[in-house]
């Protein structure tokens, strides 16, 4: 099983990179990869870049990346209630590649967390609603509020047993799924 694991960030010190690296550690016997945004910085979207120069090559290496997953781990910052711009212009450069949907359904783990007791809920709504539009198949979600005091930055790993056990649980159920399939 190959799982791509996404921060929809593209700071160094993401909170969100580190939960989707943590779940990510959670599968036996995958192959993971973290995928670090930065190299996909393209320039902002607009219809007449599209236009002149087409898609970017860095959305198609994207793109590829997702097709060749059994599995993505999407971790998303909630910035003023919705998507990083960083992890937006991403997505909508995806979106504009000929004949694809952005997450063409592979299954899909959609998480958020931040500092604050919400734990990125605004952002998890949005994406929900908006992603199937666009190939998403999201089979769960999962929020960690209070990042600071519920994450071990150390350890690397969730430190709120609550919290790491229903993390556990989800990826126990997405794992047996991805099992099912693969058959």
């Amino acid at each position: 099983m190959k799982v791509l694991a996404i921060a929809g960030s593209n700071s160094d010190a993401s909170m969100n990179r580190q939960l989707v690296a943590y779940a990510s550690s959670l599968f036996e016997n995958a192959e993971v990869e973290v995928v670090d945004l930065n190299p996909f910085e393209m320039p902002i979207y607009k219809h007449e870049r599209e236009l002149a120069g087409g898609v970017p090559q860095e959305a198609h290496d994207f793109a590829s990346k997702i097709d060749g997953a059994n599995l993505l781990l999407v971790s998303l910052p909630e910035h003023n209630g919705t998507y990083s711009t960083a992890f937006k212009n991403v997505f909508d450069w995806v979106s504009r590649i000929k004949d694809r949907t952005v997450w063409n359904e592979v299954p899909m783990l959609l998480m958020s967390t931040s500092p604050g007791g919400r734990g990125g809920a605004g952002v998890l709504e949005a994406a929900s609603k908006r992603f199937p539009f666009h190939g998403g198949n999201i089979v769960e979600t999962f929020s960690l509020p209070f990042f600071n005091d519920n994450f071990d930055k150390a350890a690397h790993k969730i430190s709120n047993t609550e919290k790491d056990s229903e993390l556990k649980e989800k990826i126990k159920k997405i794992a047996a799924i991805e099992i099912i399939l693969e058959k």
